[in-house]
């Protein structure tokens, strides 16, 4: 019997990483199945996955123990992962229920390797929605008075379910910086593809008033600099005279929702890797 592992390497960019890596998992059995690297000419990094398959017998510490010679040696981060493992994740929302659907009917259809392990939100709007498929729904009110509060309620909840993943699914909250840096790289965001042009509240109303031509999203991991993390997907659609502002804001609604549903699932599957303010996504 064998078992799935998915296997992602980022060092210094040197001669002789693949080598290293897939020798030493060639000495305990493991056989590579896929395989995708990236050699960053900019920063000079070097990315690597790796999808694997290895006896019953080798667990995650003796796949740990071969590679150590290699992660010493070019000063490689190292992230493994069993293939059928699920992220735990907490989806944070506000009003607008279009981006939670998408992401709780695809975990539910089994797109998705995340299990949802809760939803919470400053409002209670989308509570019925959440409990419809079988969720908690956890309401954390917020006001400007109460923000230090529900910071520290939403980091229990972190701790209690033992959350890998936080989606903000249209989440209309800033988080501080204390927390974006406690949870950095494990937050994903969605916002419109305007900015900076449209801010604020109403973006749809502004574009469709100025004649915008193209709607688009994009997904980001969360930083303290507001909507400006690294970027892990992004989409556009054609729109035109004949829209209405009520089209621009379904058909923006459709692609916040389709973007966000990839960032988590690449995320997920460990097809995300950090380099520096930049990502390396692998398909």
């Amino acid at each position: 019997m064998t078992r799935d592992w998915i296997l992602s390497v980022t060092c210094p960019d040197a001669t002789g990483i693949v080598y290293a890596v897939t020798g030493a998992l060639a000495g305990i059995g493991a056989n590579i199945t896929g395989s995708q690297q990236f050699s960053s000419p900019d920063s000079h990094q070097f990315f690597l996955r790796l999808e694997l398959t290895a006896p019953d017998s080798v667990g995650p510490d003796d796949l740990g123990s071969s590679l150590a010679e290699a992660v010493d040696r070019f000063a490689i981060e190292l992230r493994l992962q069993p293939a059928e493992s699920r992220t735990r994740t907490l989806v944070l929302v506000s009003t607008a229920a279009h981006c939670l659907n998408t992401l709780l009917f695809q975990q539910s259809t089994g797109r998705l390797p995340i299990d949802i392990v809760g939803v919470a939100g400053n409002h209670e709007v989308l509570r019925p929605l959440a409990e419809f498929h079988g969720h908690d729904f956890h309401h954390i009110p917020i006001t400007p008075e109460t923000k230090e509060t529900a910071e520290a309620q939403l980091r229990s909840l972190v701790t209690d379910l033992d959350v890998e993943l936080i989606v903000l699914a249209r989440y209309m909250q800033i988080l501080s910086p204390d927390l974006c840096a406690a949870l950095e790289g494990r937050v994903i965001n969605i916002h419109h593809s305007f900015l900076p042009s449209f801010k604020g509240a109403r973006p749809y109303h502004q574009a469709h008033a100025r004649g915008v031509k193209i709607i688009g999203a994009t997904a980001h991991y969360v930083t303290s600099d507001l909507d400006e993390g690294p970027i892990i997907e992004q989409d556009t659609i054609r729109v035109d005279h004949n829209h209405s502002t009520a089209d621009y804001v379904a058909q923006g609604q459709d692609v916040e929702a389709a973007v966000l549903a990839r960032a988590v699932r690449w995320h997920a599957e460990g097809r995300v890797l950090m380099d520096g303010h930049r990502t390396v996504v692998f398909d």
